[in-house]
């Protein structure tokens, strides 16, 4: 039977990589997945040297990795960069695994309210005529986007990752729940509320909420000390 522990889910570090560091090397994971909020003050490669060739690497990002330039930075242009999951589906340790970075954002999309904008490009049109994607401010850069929403619900996947929570907690969103049920996923795995839980939701899909700084496998089961 395959190990639970092959795949690891890390919560929100905000800049404390070692209970994924200790798990790493006491479980010997074939790969991790960090599930945003990193606060990083140097690239992540740094902190993660002590793993980095012992396990594959991979990440989503949260709303605090848009906070300022320099900690997006120290995300998206890191060695570990070509890492994230965010919007497709990648096969790691024999699962198809999802991601959904980012949070809803009130400016943007805030279901289950319409969108006041469907896309980037709708955004765009409507600002002054020299703002490119490389302008938008980070904040709408963390935003999750109606039509890359609804386009990853035409992928199929065993596990959906995200920041954002589906409807399962009380400050969760049911758009997401109904995207993990669209892409027949059987688990999903999200940070951002910092609490350990596990819910089932419709289609008997099986929910991991993923504390700050705490370690789990594909069970949901806690491997961290903290």
């Amino acid at each position: 039977m395959s190990r639970p522990d092959r795949i690891l889910f890390a919560g929100d570090p905000h800049g404390n990589f070692q209970p994924l560091i200790k798990a790493v090397h006491k479980h010997k994971p074939e790969a991790v997945v960090l599930l945003g909020d990193y606060d990083l003050e140097e690239s992540l490669e740094v902190y993660l040297a002590d793993i980095i060739g012992s396990t594959k690497i991979w990440w989503i990002a949260g709303n605090h990795d848009f906070e300022s330039p320099s900690k997006y930075k120290n995300l998206f242009d890191s060695s570990l960069a070509d890492n994230g999951l965010h919007l497709k589906v990648t096969e790691i340790a024999g699962l198809r695994i999802a991601g959904l970075s980012g949070i809803f954002l009130g400016r943007v999309w805030y279901p289950p309210q319409p969108p006041k904008w469907d896309s980037k490009h709708h955004y765009l049109q409507h600002q002054n005529a020299h703002v490119k994607y490389a302008d938008m401010s980070l904040k709408y850069k963390s935003a999750i986007w109606h039509d890359e929403f609804h386009l990853l619900k035409n992928l199929k996947a065993d596990i959906l990752v995200s920041h954002e929570a589906p409807g399962s907690h009380r400050h969760g969103f049911s758009a997401i729940s109904d995207l993990a049920a669209a892409m027949g996923v059987k688990h999903v795995f999200h940070g951002h509320l910092h609490e350990n839980y596990a819910r089932i939701i419709k289609n008997n899909i099986h929910v991991f909420g993923v504390a700050n700084m705490t370690v789990v496998d594909l069970h949901g089961v806690k491997l961290s000390d903290n």
